[in-house]
């Protein structure tokens, strides 16, 4: 299954920058294990989104845990499971299989 995390800030920018660095080595670790495909900055700035593939919900909120923002309290965070349907031709094949196992 494919996830939606959306993070959303609920302290000041100036609390959450410094912790960036942190959050990034947390994301790395999840690309390099396949479970994070996709991550970003929200615009305006007020949290972030990360696109996740997993076998069950249980371990995206798991690994939640493992963020630095998460263990700092600067962000709330929403989860939700989709099945994709429909994806663009190139990530056919690759998502695919990864969804697939």
């Amino acid at each position: 299954m494919m996830y939606v995390i959306d993070l959303t800030y609920i302290v000041p920018l100036e609390a959450v920058d410094p912790l960036i660095d942190d959050h990034i080595s947390f994301l790395k670790k999840y690309y390099a294990q396949n479970v994070f495909i996709a991550s970003g900055a929200k615009v305006p700035r007020d949290g972030g989104v990360i696109l996740a593939i997993s076998d069950t919900r249980e371990k995206v909120e798991n690994l939640i845990k493992e963020d630095p923002f998460h263990q700092n309290r600067v962000a709330r965070y929403a989860i939700t499971e989709f099945c994709p349907t429909m994806m663009v031709p190139v990530f056919g094949p690759t998502l695919g299989s990864m969804l697939l196992g």
